[in-house]
Parts: C-alpha cells; sequence; structure tokens
C-alpha cells in the first residue's frame, strides 16, 4: 500500500522497531524519524512492527490503546502477520517481518530501510535485503542499523560471559552487514567495542576492529518543535487536570525498572526537606511498578507520593514544564545501562526545574553540563540535589541552567539527525572521486 495517491512512489523510508504502544524512548524516535523523512521529501515512510496482541504478550512496558497518537498522515505502519501455524515452533513472526520487507525491497522503489534495535531488527533487514537481492528482481536498499546500549547489555554480553559465541556472533555479522552502521552515543558505541574485543581475544576474530572502523555516532531524533512550541495556558490546563500546580513537584517520568533508580529517589525524595513543600510524581509502567508502590505507600511521606500511569505523549512536555525538578537516577544493571536518556533531553526542551540525574552510560552526552549530578545508587546525594533544585537556586540560577539546557538540547532535532544518517546514505551512492 502506497502512502501517495495511486502514483508510484519514488523514495522510501522504512524503520523496523519495536513501536508504540511501547514505552521506550526508541519507539518514539521511529515516529519522529518517521516525521521528518515526510518534511524531507519522502513520499513513502512505513513503520514495520509487531502486532499488537504480540506486543501484549511480551512484558515490555506499554502505554494504553486509548493514549496512542494517531502517526501523522502520510505514515503507514504495518504489522506483519506470522507465518506458519503451530507446527513452526518459533520465527513466525520474524518470518512475517521478513517477507513483509522482502516485497518492499523488490519493488525496484529506492529505499533506505533503517533497523532501530539490534537484536531482532537487524536480523531481519539483513536477512530481507540478502534474500531480496537473491531473487534476481530490481533492488535499490540502503541498509541502516543503530544499536543501542541493551542490545549489548541484554545479548552480546550475556553470550560473551556464557562463551556463546555463535549468537554473538550473530548479532556483530548482521550488524556489520548494513551498509551503514550507528550507535545511539559514544558510549554506547565503545560498549560494543568492548565486548567485541572479548570475542575476538577468545576466538580470534576481527570484530573489534570493523566496529571501531565503521561504526558512527547519530543520537536519538528527537521532535524538538513539540517541547520547544508548548503553550503555557495548556500546560496550566493539564497540571489542573492532574490536580497539579506548577513548581508543586518533582517528576519522574520513564519506565519503572530497576535501572531507572527510582527506588533510589522515592527514598532520598522521604529523606529531603523539599517533601515538605513540593509532591513527588512518579509517571509510567513497568516491571517494578507493584513493588515501587508498596514501598512508597511505606514511606513516612506516602500522602506525598503519586503514581500515574496513563501519561500520553501530548502531556509530557506540560508535565515535564511544570515540574519544580525532573529526576532521573538512572543506575547501571546487567540487564540495561542509560545508554543515552531521551527523557532527559525532552525535559531540557520543555523548561521547568533543574534536570537531576546520574553520570550512567550515555547520560553525560545527553545532558552535556546542564543538569545536577549524583552518584549512582547514593540516596543521601540525590535527596540534597531535590533539596539544591527545589529549595536551594535562586531564580536567576535556574533560569541560567534551563537556558543552557535548552540550547544543548537543540542539537537532537529529528531534522537534523535524519539529515546527518542521510548524507551517509547519499556518500555511498556517490561514486568516489578518481
Amino acid at each position: 500500500m502506497s502512502t501517495t495517491t495511486g502514483s508510484r512512489p519514488t523514495r522510501r523510508l522504512v524503520v523496523v522497531v519495536r513501536a508504540d504502544p511501547v514505552i521506550c524512548g526508541h519507539s518514539g524516535e521511529a515516529r519522529n524519524l518517521a516525521e521528518a523523512a515526510l518534511d524531507r521529501g519522502f513520499d513513502e515512510v512505513r513503520i514495520v512492527t509487531w502486532p499488537i496482541d504480540v506486543l501484549q504478550r511480551s512484558g515490555l512496558p506499554l502505554k494504553p490503546l486509548d493514549t496512542l497518537l494517531p502517526y501523522r498522515e502520510g505514515i503507514v505502519v504495518e504489522r506483519p502477520e506470522p507465518v506458519g501455524d503451530y507446527k513452526v515452533v518459533d520465527g513466525r513472526y520474524i518470518a512475517g517481518l521478513t517477507g513483509r520487507l522482502v516485497e518492499l525491497f523488490t519493488d525496484g522503489v529506492p529505499t533506505v530501510a533503517m533497523s532501530l534495535y539490534l537484536s531482532p531488527h537487524a536480523f531481519v533487514v539483513a536477512d530481507a535485503a540478502r534474500i531480496a537481492r537473491a531473487t534476481g528482481l530490481p533492488v535499490d536498499v540502503t541498509t541502516v542499523a543503530e544499536a543501542v546500549g541493551s542490545d549489548v547489555t541484554n545479548v552480546v554480553r550475556a553470550c560473551v560471559e556464557r562463551d556463546e559465541f555463535g549468537a554473538a556472533a550473530q548479532v556483530l555479522t548482521a550488524y556489520l552487514e548494513h551498509d551503514v552502521c550507528l550507535a545511539v552515543s559514544e558510549y554506547t558505541r565503545d560498549l560494543v567495542v568492548v565486548e567485541a574485543e572479548a570475542i575476538d581475544a577468545r576466538h580470534g576474530t576481527r570484530f573489534a576492529e570493523r566496529i571501531r572502523e565503521r561504526v558512527a555516532i547519530s543520537y536519538p531524533a528527537v521532535d524538538v518543535g513539540a517541547y520547544v512550541r508548548r503553550d503555557d495556558e495548556e500546560t496550566a490546563r493539564v497540571l489542573a487536570a492532574r490536580g497539579l500546580t506548577d513548581g508543586g513537584y518533582v517528576l519522574f517520568l520513564s519506565r519503572l525498572a530497576h535501572a531507572k533508580g527510582v527506588d533510589d529517589l522515592i527514598e532520598a525524595y522521604a529523606r529531603s526537606e523539599a517533601a515538605r513543600q513540593v509532591d513527588l510524581v512518579v509517571a509510567g509502567t513497568g516491571p517494578q511498578a507493584a513493588a515501587l508502590r508498596e514501598q512508597a505507600a511505606a514511606s513516612a511521606v506516602a500522602g506525598r507520593i503519586r503514581f500515574l500511569d496513563d501519561v500520553d505523549d501530548d502531556e509530557k512536555p506540560h508535565l515535564m514544564a511544570g515540574a519544580a525538578a525532573f529526576a532521573l537516577p538512572s543506575k547501571p544493571r546487567p540487564e540495561f545501562v542509560e545508554t543515552f536518556g531521551i527523557a532527559l533531553v525532552e525535559k531540557m526542551l520543555s523548561g521547568g526545574g533543574p534536570v537531576i540525574t546520574t553520570d550512567t552510560g550515555g547520560i553525560p552526552e545527553a545532558v552535556g553540563d546542564s543538569a545536577l549530578i549524583v552518584p549512582t545508587g547514593d540516596p543521601d546525594s540525590l535527596a540534597a540535589a531535590i533539596d539544591r533544585a527545589v529549595l536551594g537556586m535562586s531564580d536567576d540560577e535556574r533560569a541560567d541552567l534551563a537556558d543552557r539546557a535548552r540550547l544543548h538540547a537543540l542539537q537532537f532535532d529529528r531534522g537534523t539527525v535524519l539529515d546527518r544518517i542521510l548524507e551517509r546514505v547519499a556518500a555511498l551512492r556517490t561514486p568516489a572521486a578518481v
């Protein structure tokens, strides 16, 4: 199905990703890249993702379906059905994704195909491109793979620790098969190199060298306009509807998982002087939701801690702008390390009180010098930072920090990010000067 009105598309972007309703910054990144592609003249844009029922069974944190924002006209979201029946024990949905991509790659339309997350999306794109070229049909596709940290911590590192060479080689080979290889931060690229070096040392391969040569940095694409063009009157309405006041709360807004440090935040908030003046709002869902609610209920300040599990994308800029401070005290975990921090960038664009975070993973690249940094897993330092942000900063200090934060965050605009990716694609298509 074409996004044009009956005419043959001349330029296509395909993004393969865990898209909405998954709660993840890179789900939003896929939407942002798709919309930026429309702005850059692509006349067909597709997001190829998983069926809703598969996501619901997966255990991933999901947004309520009735809060999902519609995609802009011109973006087609495809959720291919599985191939085969119960006799195919596994891989049915991957077969559906791969098959659909083969169909798109063999119709002769110039296509940029981008996979966000390596496992399994890079496998799917690399296989589809290989199969498409083997058909002998006209193929004009350039493949782009973007690695995030959980690709490494959740897959490659686990393979290294268990000495599962084949599975690690599968991930890294599929990554390097793409025409353009990207990582969402310097930290992520370094992390991939470190794990590849461990594989090379054990097995005599050359993955690390090839990754150093080929992988470039492409920070996540953010819809800057949605945050900087925020309307103050609408912010007031959103806060009133939630029973909140401007500057009357400290906000956490992300997945409720161990690595996000919400347990430290609840403990720190209870120890802070600021808890006497502002509430703590914890917005999000995730695997630790029940445990965190229990922790909050047992706290001496239980009556001032609120949980919101139904915040939609339209509300985010307003909740962020109204916060006295925004806290994301991430900490490294075996299963996840914060490789960038998209929510931090969104907060810096929205305005409002200071960002409080840690120097875990790629967070320093996301926030620059415009945040209050605390050690990981340290509720006392976190409590002191909350008090400084809420009680100890002058209006001039807050304004200066907010200005620097917004200036730093503007570089992550989705149009700028996509332009840089397309420059790399164009360089591959342009013959080198002789």
